[in-house]
């Protein structure tokens, strides 16, 4: 089975997550500090894909609505 992410993801990634536990990592516009793992690993992956990594689309968010 191939690989889902490249090389060059994880390494986006692990760089991501090394400024986060240093406090270092800020967030899109507003620049504030970024706390959580979830969102590192995202902003990780996002640069990942600017730079042209091996990194699947982003899921679209389904349009469900509640009744």
């Amino acid at each position: 089975m191939a690989r889902k992410y490249g090389r060059k993801a994880s390494q986006k990634v692990k760089r991501a997550m090394h400024e986060r536990k240093r406090g270092k990592l800020r967030s899109g516009r507003s620049g504030k500090r970024v706390k959580s793992r979830k969102q590192a690993i995202a902003i990780g992956l996002s640069e990942a894909r600017r730079s042209g990594a091996k990194v699947p689309r982003k899921r679209k968010k389904s349009s469900r609505r509640k009744k």
